[in-house]
């Protein structure tokens, strides 16, 4: 792939975002659902994925799909205690109003939790084992083929619940950007973990308590050097008022890893091809 100059932007048409954050919300978004949706037409995205910490998010991406014709909108259920934490009633629900993701305990894990001075988070492994009802949820995943993705767990967390999910018939699993503060995972642990077949979301940027927001793009870069192009998807985690507009983001992120000198090949992997898979496109 030719260098991109540094004015000019990565072209993403086509390209697959997992992970975006916008309103409403329980904090200010740059962007609601359709206008997402709507910036996604613009430059020729061809899926979205909204998130939320807080409120499921697949009912919302119907809805924007609907109103904005050109573009696939989807979401899941992140198992925080707005929605009784690990709640298979709640996933079941998620899953019938078409839900494509489970997320595990994000901001609210007892892990995260625990290292920012609380006590009230939610338990996905205790005493090195998946609690009952994570094992209920994880057959539900199987039997639906969703996507996993492991929230803001321990490293030593989604060793355990990586190896329960396969256990018990998961086949598409993404750990949940490793480079965030609470999870920072050491490269040899994404090593081990690439022979389960997952796949290793690496997103824009990452905030530390109480800092600003610091781009990962060196960080990501050696990492997908490290532990390979073929286990990576990019999404930026994007939407904060505080980061760039989403497509901005994504594109100078992108314009990044292609001057760097990763392949086309690389960049429609971790952009298009792998994304597409894991949604079932």
């Amino acid at each position: 792939m030719d260098a991109l100059g540094e004015k000019e932007k990565y072209n993403l048409d086509g390209v697959i975002d997992l992970h975006i954050h916008t309103n409403p919300d329980v904090r200010q978004r740059r962007l609601t659902d359709i206008e997402l949706a709507q910036e996604a037409v613009r430059v020729g995205a061809r899926a979205i994925v909204i998130k939320s910490h807080v409120v499921p998010t697949m009912d919302r991406a119907s809805i924007a799909e609907q109103v904005v014709p050109g573009i696939r909108v989807f979401g899941g259920i992140t198992l925080n205690p707005e929605v009784g934490g690990i709640n298979p009633a709640a996933v079941e629900a998620a899953i019938k109003m078409g839900a494509k993701i489970v997320w595990l305990p994000t901001a609210w894990s007892a892990y995260e939790r625990r290292i920012s001075g609380k006590n009230d988070g939610v338990e996905s492994v205790i005493d090195n084992q998946v609690v009952p009802s994570l094992v209920t949820v994880l057959k539900m995943v199987a039997k639906h083929n969703l996507i996993l993705g492991t929230g803001h767990l321990s490293t030593e967390e989604i060793l355990i619940v990586v190896e329960k999910a396969k256990e018990l018939g998961v086949n598409k699993i993404v750990i949940n950007h490793p480079e965030w503060w609470s999870i920072s995972m050491p490269i040899e642990t994404q090593k081990i973990l690439v022979s389960y077949g997952v796949y290793f979301e690496r997103c824009y940027a990452t905030r530390f308590p109480g800092k600003e927001y610091e781009k990962n793009f060196m960080k990501n870069l050696a990492a997908i050097e490290a532990v390979g192009y073929e286990s990576t998807i990019i999404s930026t985690d994007g939407g904060q008022v505080e980061n760039p507009m989403w497509s901005d983001a994504l594109s100078e992120y992108l314009g990044f890893l292609a001057n760097a000198g990763l392949s086309k090949d690389m960049m429609e992997t971790m952009t298009k091809i792998s994304p597409a898979s894991l949604l079932g496109l």
